[in-house]
């Protein structure tokens, strides 16, 4: 096992459930300081464990190990946390409880208050559902975050985002072997149909009119679908993948006790210096929703990531985006 456990204990969730012996899942990087000031949290994304973040670490990047202590917290349901596929009866598979952004992140603040003592962290950072995590962690505990760096994601959940996520989510659940989640086997045909559902969002219509998908070492567009798509989906667990997906339909950054559903207030309440990195063409997190939020928010830009590559300009896949995403973080930490 190349990662740790932090055991929660019994956790009252936000849906009214209280999740016993759970478990948080996570990895560091680099070696805390004396002064506990070199934190940088960098939360999962859909699906993603904390090998998939590793792209944007190591020596010479903005995340340098060497530098800073990097912590990578998993998110509830990827399957490492607790999640459908590894909590034990009777909250398991179907049964497993509705998760919120304000769940995982209280979650994560535990970890790094309760293990390390850490009071300041100078960089929270994420793609995709893991930017959603960060605008959460900027707004819960802004005397806390210094710097937040969400990219490809938004603080709150469009109804078209919801709509796109609603798509994939049928194609899954129309599988007769999905069994309403009580699968004995994995329903391969729904995992195959979510993906294919799924290639239609992840990158922009120019990548793939210009074939970009042929720099990724595929040779025809089928081949990209069984092999980039349906090859990444048919690795993960159904249920882990719809408790996952509720939790980012259902991402609010205000949606909590702490902002009682006030968008507006809790975007105002992230004092962290922010810069949210939009892709040009991202089909379900779209520039203008970001460049809204940066207008609500007391110390922040909007910058918009040229190029072609969609919401996958975050997911490490393209070194052009990859060096427009670590130079923007080593201008931040620097900052």
């Amino acid at each position: 096992m190349d990662h740790q456990i932090f055991d929660l204990g019994h956790v009252s969730l936000q849906c009214g459930a209280r999740l016993r012996d759970a478990k948080l899942a996570y990895k560091t990087y680099g070696t805390l300081n004396t002064a506990r000031d070199n934190v940088v949290v960098y939360p999962t994304w859909y699906s993603g464990q904390h090998q998939e973040n590793e792209w944007l670490i190591g020596p010479g990047m903005a995340l340098d190990p060497a530098q800073y202590f990097i912590v990578v917290p998993s998110a509830l349901g990827n399957g490492l946390s607790s999640s459908p596929s590894n909590t034990p009866e009777p909250y398991n598979q179907a049964r497993f409880p509705e998760i919120t952004l304000y769940d995982n992140v209280t979650l994560q603040h535990r970890l790094i208050t309760e293990v390390w003592g850490i009071t300041k962290v100078k960089l929270v950072v994420g793609w995709s559902m893991g930017a959603q995590q960060t605008f959460q962690w900027g707004a819960l505990y802004p005397e806390m975050v210094e710097r937040i760096v969400p990219f490809a994601g938004s603080a709150k959940t469009s109804p078209h985002n919801f709509v796109f996520l609603e798509g994939v989510k049928a194609a899954l659940m129309a599988d007769a072997a999905f069994a309403n989640g009580w699968y004995e086997k994995p329903p391969t045909k729904g995992l195959r149909a979510f993906a294919r559902v799924y290639a239609g969002w992840g990158f922009s219509q120019p990548f793939y009119r210009q074939e970009l998908w042929r720099e990724l070492g595929y040779s025809s567009l089928e081949d990209f679908l069984v092999g980039f798509w349906e090859g990444f989906f048919l690795k993960k667990d159904a249920n882990n993948l719809l408790t996952m997906l509720w939790t980012w339909q259902n991402a609010d950054i205000s949606a909590n006790p702490v902002f009682a559903g006030d968008f507006q207030k809790a975007l105002g309440a992230i004092k962290a210096r922010a810069v949210v990195l939009s892709p040009e063409i991202d089909l379900y997190f779209p520039p203008e929703d970001n460049e809204w939020e940066v207008e609500h928010m007391p110390n922040a830009v909007c910058r918009r990531m040229p190029g072609v590559w969609g919401h996958f300009a975050g997911g490490g896949v393209n070194p052009v985006d990859t060096q427009f995403i670590d130079k923007t973080l080593k201008e931040v930490l620097v900052g």
